[in-house]
């Protein structure tokens, strides 16, 4: 009758739900359930996989920029390195100067021209060595201490004379570190046991 067909192309029209009798009707699924599940644990394999790659390199640059930043404060603190390795061979032929100066102007030579060169040159030596200083170059003074091959270089062997063996006996050139790093080792001699 046409009030019966007129109500199956009804339901059809407007998508209302069909029996099992109609197979033609239900909607069809590209993938099946097992493949879409097996597409969503790759996916999630891919997103864990892309998150660890994420991680590690950001923690690269974060690295990076460490020691960037860590080469740039070497090369401001160091960069004057080479410089100041000259500058103290001026300090040495200074302090030899005014040594020489002091051995000429004792009190037993009357000559007041010496004297006075030897009170600049002490001045210059004291205002070098606090310039030094400002830009963080210290001379080490080691008498006393115990060798470190880091930072002394031993040139001779000395007999200990109540001094232990092993500790700095004589300092034959001074050496000089740049913010803690030995820019110039310092030539020393050893204390050793006499042996007889």
């Amino acid at each position: 009758s046409p009030c019966v067909f007129s109500t199956a192309a009804q339901q059809r029209s407007t998508g209302d739900e069909c029996g099992p009798e109609d197979p033609h009707d239900e909607p069809k699924h590209p993938l099946s359930d097992c493949a879409l599940q097996h597409k969503a644990i790759k996916l999630e394999e891919q997103v864990r996989d892309l998150t660890e790659r994420y991680r590690k390199a950001l923690a690269d640059s974060e690295n990076v920029r460490r020691r960037t930043q860590k080469f740039v404060e070497d090369a401001k603190l160091f960069g004057i390195q080479s410089f100041c390795r000259d500058l103290v061979e001026v300090a040495d032929i200074l302090e030899k100067t005014a040594e020489s100066a002091a051995e000429e102007a004792e009190p037993s030579n009357p000559n007041p021209t010496l004297k006075k060169i030897y009170e600049g040159l002490s001045l210059i030596e004291a205002k070098l060595q606090s310039v030094f200083a400002k830009h963080g170059l210290q001379k080490m003074n080691p008498v006393g201490g115990k060798y470190d091959p880091y930072d002394h270089e031993i040139v001779c062997h000395v007999p200990a004379e109540g001094m232990q063996p092993g500790t700095i006996a004589l300092v034959t050139q001074d050496g000089y570190k740049l913010h803690g790093r030995t820019i110039r080792h310092a030539l020393v001699g050893v204390a050793v046991e006499s042996q007889e």
